[in-house]
């Protein structure tokens, strides 16, 4: 143990950590009813003795001793001075060893009587959200208390009639989770709470609600099929009863609605327009891409990369390979004066430390030029300023660089009308 005379301040600076990290223990005590465990600081570790107070310095001892004598805690209710007899010099005394501290309430009273720091937390605060949350009926404890106390105040509201609507609802099952009417809740707001509703009420409505059905919308653009005037734009919902105008050899998957919009006719393929970092979910349970030849394109930048790695993260086990586009060194270098360093709200684009360990070595080294913590040409190169003929070569030279399965039909089937 290390030889320490802590003064005073030193003593409040220790109690004022231990209470930042106890603090919601201590409530969810004093709202149950229970008993608070006592705190207590050592005012002066591996001291027992003259020859370790001399090692500290005689002067320094003394000095201490008259800060403690002068502290003034005596009527600090649930604040105790432990003494103990020390030898110095030949000389017993009965010197402070700890200072002891029954309770949060005490530990504040401590800390405001040193004139230290209050605590981060606001304490009445917190009191008043676990208070509420108990007398709802949500599940207390320490880890939910100081979950919602880190919301904002207008969000603290919400999470407290949430728990009590939910209480008061057993069966969610004629309401997507966007559909609750719960008054005063964002459509959107469960969704970014769903663990800390889960933890307040036992239950986690995403189950027990109805699906929210994934839709995707495709462009064709087989000159063939688009000759006899059949439609250019589709959905495909989850679910439902489809059948394509066509089945498509080769997918290709953008993000920027423009570009699948008005992509160039290219034989045997459908544009499909990504979900960003959701589109392997979106498009993995749909047998008709899965089983075409799957082409990414998407933004120059971190996370245009950062899908292209888990979309192939996830069809990879599938047995399902992702190619890609108009993302490597050489696209990057040619179409760098239409890159940005900003975000659309005028921030500086910040580098990436993302590791993304499926790219092939082209795609990493674009995506190291524009991720890296160095100095960057461009942050980011967004698909839609890039010519869509100039996607229509990169692709065509792709598909003609490793031809796809002959195994599906040349001739487009025309849409049936169903789904």
């Amino acid at each position: 143990m290390s030889e320490r005379l802590l003064q005073p301040a030193d003593a409040a600076k220790a109690l004022a950590r231990h209470l930042e990290h106890s603090w919601a223990e201590r409530i969810y005590a004093e709202l149950v009813g229970e008993a608070e465990r006592p705190f207590a600081v050592s005012l002066r570790p591996g001291i027992s003795g003259s020859a370790s107070v001399e090692r500290v310095g005689i002067p320094a001892w003394h000095e201490w001793r008259t800060a403690w004598r002068n502290a003034g805690l005596t009527d600090l209710e649930g604040v105790r001075l432990e003494e103990s007899r020390i030898n110095v010099a030949g000389r017993t005394t009965v010197e402070p060893r700890r200072l002891h501290i029954d309770s949060l309430a005490a530990g504040i009273r401590a800390l405001a009587h040193f004139a230290a720091s209050p605590l981060e937390e606001d304490v009445d605060r917190a009191r008043k959200i676990g208070a509420r949350l108990r007398d709802t009926g949500a599940i207390l404890t320490p880890g939910t208390l100081r979950t919602v106390c880190r919301l904002s105040d207008a969000d603290v509201d919400v999470a407290v009639d949430v728990a009590a609507w939910l209480r008061e609802h057993e069966d969610l099952s004629g309401w997507t989770s966007r559909q609750l009417p719960v008054p005063g809740m964002h459509t959107k707001w469960l969704s970014g709470h769903r663990q800390l509703i889960a933890a307040l009420v036992d239950r986690d409505p995403a189950v027990e609600t109805r699906p929210r059905l994934s839709v995707i919308h495709f462009t064709y653009v087989d000159p063939d099929y688009l000759a006899t005037g059949g439609r250019r734009h589709d959905a495909w919902t989850t679910g439902d009863s489809h059948e394509l105008a066509y089945l498509p050899r080769n997918v290709l998957i953008v993000e920027n609605r423009d570009c699948r919009l008005w992509f160039p006719g290219l034989a045997d393929t459908v544009v499909v327009e990504g979900g960003g970092m959701a589109a392997a979910v979106l498009l993995g349970g749909i047998d008709w891409i899965t089983g075409a030849r799957i082409v990414y394109w998407g933004d120059i930048d971190s996370d245009g990369f950062a899908i292209l790695d888990n979309l192939r993260s996830e069809m990879s086990p599938r047995g399902v390979s992702v190619e890609s586009i108009l993302m490597d060194e050489a696209t990057r270098v040619r179409y760098v004066h239409l890159g940005v360093d900003r975000d659309r709200k005028g921030k500086l684009l910040q580098p990436s430390t993302a590791r993304l360990a499926n790219l092939t070595p082209e795609e990493a080294d674009c995506y190291a030029a524009i991720a890296t913590s160095g100095p960057a040409a461009t942050r980011r190169i967004e698909q839609e300023r890039i010519d869509l003929a100039d996607a229509r070569r990169a692709l065509c030279r792709l598909l003609a660089g490793q031809p796809g399965s002959d195994s599906r039909p040349r001739s487009p089937r025309l849409h049936s009308g169903t789904g």
